[in-house]
């Protein structure tokens, strides 16, 4: 290869560790990332101009005005973060390619997603999960621990798994310290999604895929040509091994005998087959249809045939992870088997700051090394597009419950106002949490960022995709049911979690001491076992307590959703923007501001408008319209049609690899 081309001299021996002279000290990868950093402000503050943020629905929910194109583009970049690009990667060049099969089940769960789930929330009214539950299951406990739990899970899983993965890359690419790099790209982040509000986030996210799926096209290119196609990659990748190996067993640095399928065996296999199946179906169950960040892309859309369109299109990008992320990071550790497939702890240590293994540092490695100047620029700017889109659309959802479901107890009688203020402010508070917990995501689950994630996943979240499975399809289910399920649910996994914290998870070459009872059993069948007795303890608990009368179910489940009569509330809502208690004040306020505060509250959407006052018959229809799920007839052919195709794509992708 012709190193001099790529800008930089080829490293050797102990010196590998060291970070690449790459820093940006080119014209034409600081001219890239200048543009790009241009461009997405651009999108940003044209996004939160024309929109409304000075009001709940227009910040939380872009004003329900979107359509099918960017909800699909952003529910693909909100779940694609650097996370995904360093975590899918780095495992693939571990353990081959089954990690794909975490991608490809979403085609399936998707469609669920706008078939059946959003549906439901949409003429239920809601604008969060837990206010969802609230109005089905009445009382405050249920609502409250999903908000907490929630925002815990953003913190551990997500959050602080993007913003480590996405400092790795700049690390690697610029030499830069790990936090300076997290708080550079927070600040920017935090910007526009403190001020712009959903809408901003959507727009912008639509930008940063598009940057993401061109730009690791081109690598995949650059990564082929460099192995020799298809072929010469799949031998590759199975002579694949590091030259240091010391008296390590070789099953820690041989390329696995399965690693071009994606269904392993039940017992033996690192990803079991009934677990990708069936376990990993529960965990995604749980991300796509009940999860904040997913959902309120989708009650951000005008229709529900925009809400499936945007479905769909998320489904079909989700099929190039396999080809944009799985293949590359399997490439990276045929070129650097070295450094990547390392499994001396001592050399681990030198290449990567991780004595558990470095195939977290797959894909940045491949960036660095391969791609030419500019092209390189384009593509950390897809990392940060990647990390920047699913950190905005995170803090946007975890503001959105924060407010709605935890500050509204504090202050109910708080206005419109001060909930936009409270929500904005949170998101700062959230972000010093986050950094907080990086040290312990770099040490976890063998130094595979990926399988720390869907470990988590698994023990924390099959409760609560038990009960919203159960609100919706069997509406006998009740309060007590629920709450028991998710106490005793949440007992049982974070017994497992917290051991394995305690014990550590180690690594083939120093195997962690942990209790076989408790640590033996693979996290994705953890998941099945813990969402069955979870669906019991709700069921149980559920027929031997008093049931929930129809006229409170009314839109709420499934076999209820097309009744038209007044639903009564179990319990009121506990916010109201009560107009009438607050004229006095703003009154008040009318007072004409400085020049500085109006400039500060024009930034932040916070201006005060008046809004016109609408009759009670205007009020009434504007309510239809938003819970509104009926669609028209030739739209609603094509997008079932496109659904179909959709999921028969899957399953020969499936059955291909399988």
């Amino acid at each position: 290869m012709a190193w001099d081309y790529f800008g930089f001299s080829r490293t050797s021996g102990n010196t590998e560790n060291v970070s690449p002279t790459v820093v940006l000290n080119n014209a034409a990868d600081i001219s890239v990332i200048v543009i790009y950093f241009l461009v997405v402000l651009a999108v940003g503050v044209w996004a939160m101009v024309r929109t409304n943020r000075s009001t709940v629905g227009g910040f939380f929910l872009a004003g329900r005005s979107m359509v099918w194109w960017p909800i699909g583009a952003s529910l693909f970049a909100s779940n694609i973060g650097s996370g995904h690009f360093v975590g899918i990667a780095g495992t693939a060049a571990a353990a081959g390619l089954a990690i794909g099969g975490f991608e490809w089940n979403a085609l399936i769960v998707v469609v669920i997603l706008g078939w059946l789930f959003v549906p439901i929330y949409i003429k239920a009214g809601v604008v969060t999960m837990p206010e969802y539950l609230k109005k089905r299951f009445g009382g405050q406990r249920i609502r409250i621990y999903l908000s907490v739990l929630s925002l815990f899970l953003y913190v551990f899983t997500k959050i602080s798994a993007d913003m480590f993965s996405g400092a790795i890359f700049i690390q690697q690419a610029l030499g830069l310290n790990i936090y300076v790099a997290v708080i550079a790209l927070l600040a920017i982040t935090a910007l526009y999604t403190v001020t712009g509000g959903l809408a901003a986030v959507i727009y912008t996210d639509t930008l940063q895929t598009i940057i993401m799926v061109i730009g690791s096209f081109i690598l995949m290119g650059f990564a082929f040509n460099e192995v020799g196609g298809y072929e010469k990659f799949q031998e590759g990748y199975m002579n694949a091994i590091p030259s240091i190996t010391g008296n390590i067993s070789a099953e820690c640095y041989q390329p696995r005998s399965d690693a071009f399928h994606i269904f392993r065996d039940p017992i033996t296999g690192d990803l079991p087959w009934p677990g990708l199946v069936f376990g990993l179906t529960i965990q995604a169950t749980w991300y796509w249809c009940t999860d904040q960040v997913i959902v309120q892309r989708c009650l951000s859309a005008k229709n529900l045939s925009h809400v499936k369109g945007g479905c769909i299109l998320c489904g079909y990008l989700k099929l190039l992870p396999m080809f944009l992320m799985v293949f590359p990071g399997m490439i990276s550790r045929i070129l650097y088997a070295d450094v990547v497939a390392c499994v001396d702890p001592e050399e681990c240590q030198k290449y990567c700051g991780a004595s558990v293994g470095c195939t977290n540092i797959a894909y940045p490695k491949l960036v660095v090394d391969l791609m030419p100047n500019g092209l390189r620029g384009l593509m950390l700017s897809v990392m940060l597009a990647s990390l920047m889109s699913s950190l905005t659309s995170i803090f946007n959802s975890a503001s959105t419950l924060f407010t709605m479901d935890i500050y509204t107890k504090i202050r109910p009688r708080a206005k419109e106002r001060e909930l936009m203020i409270a929500g904005r402010v949170f998101i700062v508070f959230l972000i010093g949490v986050s950094i907080a917990w990086i040290p312990v995501v770099q040490s976890a689950q063998s130094g595979q960022l990926f399988d720390y994630i869907q470990s988590i996943t698994s023990y924390l979240t099959p409760p609560v995709a038990a009960v919203f499975m159960l609100a919706i399809f069997c509406k006998r289910v009740n309060e007590s049911g629920a709450f028991y399920g998710l106490t005793i649910g949440l007992v049982i996994g974070l017994s497992r979690m917290i051991t394995e914290f305690i014990y550590g998870t180690g690594s083939c070459v120093e195997p962690s001491n942990c209790p076989t009872i408790i640590c033996g059993v693979h996290y994705l069948y953890f998941g099945m076992i813990l969402f069955v007795i979870s669906c019991i303890i709700i069921v149980g608990v559920s027929l031997i307590t008093k049931p929930i009368d129809d006229k409170h179910l009314y839109r709420l489940c499934w076999s209820l959703r097309n009744r038209t009569e007044e639903r009564v509330d179990i319990e009121p809502d506990d916010w109201v923007d009560d107009d009438d208690s607050n004229e006095l004040e703003v009154e008040e306020d009318e007072k004409e501001p400085g020049f500085c505060k109006k400039a500060l509250m024009c930034f932040c959407g916070l201006e005060q408008k008046k809004a016109p006052k609408l009759s009670k018959e205007e009020e009434a229809e504007l309510k239809r319209q938003l819970t509104d799920t009926s669609e028209k007839p030739l739209w609603r052919n094509i997008v079932n049609a496109n659904a179909i195709i959709l999921l028969c794509v899957a399953v020969f992708f499936h059955g291909y690899f399988g």
